[in-house]
């Protein structure tokens, strides 16, 4: 699971439409790995009551947008929030590498994967863990991933938003994503000003995975990984708005530039 190919591949555009008086926010992040500029991405998420629509999408720029030719992708997901965690209704994403172009679709039905797409497929490796359908049922697609709940009865910055376990299927892998809580800090960014919640994160392969893989045992073994959220005035939601990831060549970080709520 490379850091860089996760944040192309796991995103994608798509026709979207928001339900109508819906909170409204889009956060544009910068992209950076050891000070230097790897890209840009955006964030716009329409929150109705309990439904949520998310449309992520991502570019390499700068430095990188040298060595990989036009990547980008990005993805659209949907669901409702359903007690302390989102219900994903469906998901689907798209990554552009060069020429190449690769589209994964996830259909759900009361959180469990009842339809997956990928076209062209992902070639059969023989060291891949094996997944079942269990591996498919009561699982998050990786954008409504990043998506948190607070609850009800409680504040943003609650350590119960934190202190969960996020289970992940993204079409070819099933995964957990470890939260636990690590303190509040202050942020003061363009439309932003507030404490965000830091929780520390922890990759757990299940399935789908390839154990031997270098980039998966450094990610499996990965302790620097946090990610802040930050409340969505108005609604129970919370949303990143920086996310630090160590990497093999360095500390990326995916920090918002701009938050802006309508």
């Amino acid at each position: 699971m490379r850091p860089l190919k996760a944040w192309i591949v796991c995103l994608a555009a798509a026709s979207w439409t928001a339900p109508a008086a819906a909170t409204d926010l889009k956060v544009d992040y910068r992209i950076t790995l050891a000070g230097l500029t790897l890209g840009k991405a955006d964030l716009e998420a329409k929150l109705n009551g309990d439904r949520y629509d998310l449309r992520m999408n991502a570019q390499l720029t700068g430095l990188a947008g040298l060595f990989t030719a036009s990547g980008r992708g990005g993805a659209v997901a949907t669901g409702t929030l359903a007690g302390n965690r989102p219900l994903t209704a469906g998901f689907s994403a798209t990554g552009r590498s060069g020429g190449a172009e690769r589209t994964v679709q996830v259909g759900l039905t009361s959180g469990n994967a009842s339809e997956v797409r990928i076209e062209p497929p992902f070639e059969l490796r023989p060291d891949r863990i094996p997944l079942d359908e269990t591996h498919k049922k009561g699982i998050i697609d990786p954008l409504s991933a990043v998506l948190a709940v607070a609850p009800a009865k409680g504040k943003p910055d609650d350590p119960a938003a934190c202190n969960r376990t996020i289970p992940v299927f993204d079409g070819t892998q099933r995964f957990n994503v470890v939260l636990s809580y690590a303190g509040t800090t202050p942020v003061k960014k363009p439309g932003f000003s507030g404490n965000a919640l830091i929780c520390n994160a922890r990759y757990v392969p299940v399935a789908g995975h390839r154990p031997q893989r270098w980039a998966v045992k450094f990610m499996q073994d990965n302790r620097d990984i946090s990610v802040w959220l930050a409340p969505v005035e108005g609604t129970r939601a919370l949303l990143p708005i920086r996310i630090n990831l160590m990497t093999y060549f360095g500390m990326s970080v995916v920090e918002a530039e701009k938050w802006a709520l309508e």
